[in-house]
């Protein structure tokens, strides 16, 4: 009978593929523009100029760099994400300038 490992169909983690410092490095190197979701909901942009085990550090021209724990990562994309807008209620309309 044929050997049949229990873990067949299961997605290794991305500290066994080594494939995310792959895909970090040519994203650093690029200095190609990201959006990185955090696990709050808030999206930061810039490009990831320093990364490790545990951090990356994401360069951007028009805010502080910023230290961020992949942990708190829920994504990262290439580019802009579309980030939906709040809407203003209409019950209370903006005052008109007389001038």
């Amino acid at each position: 009978m044929p050997f049949h490992p229990t873990n067949k169909g299961k997605t290794p983690s991305p500290e066994e593929t080594f494939e995310e410092a792959g895909y970090l490095k040519a994203l650093g190197e690029k200095q190609k523009l990201v959006s990185v979701k955090l696990q709050g909901g808030e999206v930061v942009r810039g490009w990831i100029e320093y990364y490790d085990r545990n951090m990356l550090r994401l360069t951007r021209t028009d805010a502080p760099n910023l230290f961020i724990f992949k942990s708190e990562i829920m994504y990262i994309a290439e580019g802009e994400i579309k980030v939906p807008r709040v809407r203003r209620s209409k019950a209370a309309p903006r005052a008109e300038s007389a001038g």
